[in-house]
């Protein structure tokens, strides 16, 4: 996706608003507000009414990034969905916390991040340890929450044609950044899927045989269906 210029909001040495340029990606149409630009001011946006209802955007260090196209049904929608049901049954099944996919939003201040990755784990250890908050939606009662603040123990991007450059590129400085420890890249677009485990070492990302979160090696596999598409099987060694 081509970025287009936005217009960003900063503080200057007084301490007064002031008004930059900066990079943004998204479609034609999108309206996004200039106090986006900054990261309460996305959050605001993101909770509001005028918020898209469809989509992934996300805030990349003072960058809106937008992408409303339809997701590729057999790269990408199939992928998560056995991905998500995968660390359900090993993490969600033995009451060892979270898994959520789809327009969950994950939000670190200290790297400037807001993001909806395509799939998330979060362990109970790092909720009681306070790593990782679930931020509650104030207007809808107790019990509701709107996003999860902080370093949940894994993220899963899955890439698709127009993402790769911010799922390789700019995502994961930004994650290693809020100190999520556990980083998966899937690409399943070529004549094998591609299951790569980055593990936070020293404040960076390294690929790792083994995934600490899972204990062990694990794999994506896949095998036609009868009609023109995939069953998708994430194993665990």
């Amino acid at each position: 996706m081509d970025g287009d210029r936005g217009r960003e909001m900063t503080r200057n040495d007084n301490g007064d608003s002031e008004i930059r340029e900066a990079a943004v990606a998204y479609d034609v149409g999108l309206d996004i507000p200039a106090t986006a630009h900054l990261l309460e001011g996305f959050r605001d946006w993101s909770r509001s009414d005028e918020f898209p209802e469809s989509g992934r955007i996300d805030y990349l260090a003072g960058e809106v990034e937008a992408e409303m196209s339809p997701e590729d049904l057999q790269t990408h929608g199939t992928v998560k969905t056995a991905i998500a049901a995968a660390l359900f049954d090993r993490i969600a099944r033995r009451n060892l916390g979270f898994v959520f996919a789809d327009r969950t939003r994950v939000t670190s201040p200290v790297s400037e991040l807001s993001a909806e990755p395509d799939v998330v784990a979060v362990l109970f250890e790092s909720l009681d340890a306070g790593s990782v908050r679930q931020v509650p939606a104030l207007a809808k009662g107790p019990g509701r929450f709107v996003e999860l603040e902080g370093a949940p123990g894994l993220v899963v991007e899955i890439l698709s044609d127009s993402s790769v450059k911010k799922d390789t590129e700019r995502l994961p400085p930004r994650y290693a950044a809020a100190g999520i420890g556990e980083l998966w890249l899937i690409d399943a677009r070529g004549a094998e899927p591609r299951l790569d485990v980055q593990v936070l070492d020293g404040g960076f990302y390294r690929q790792a045989p083994e995934s600490p979160l899972l204990g062990g090696h694990i794999r994506l596999t896949r095998k036609p269906t009868p009609h023109s598409g995939w069953f998708y099987e994430l194993e665990l060694a």
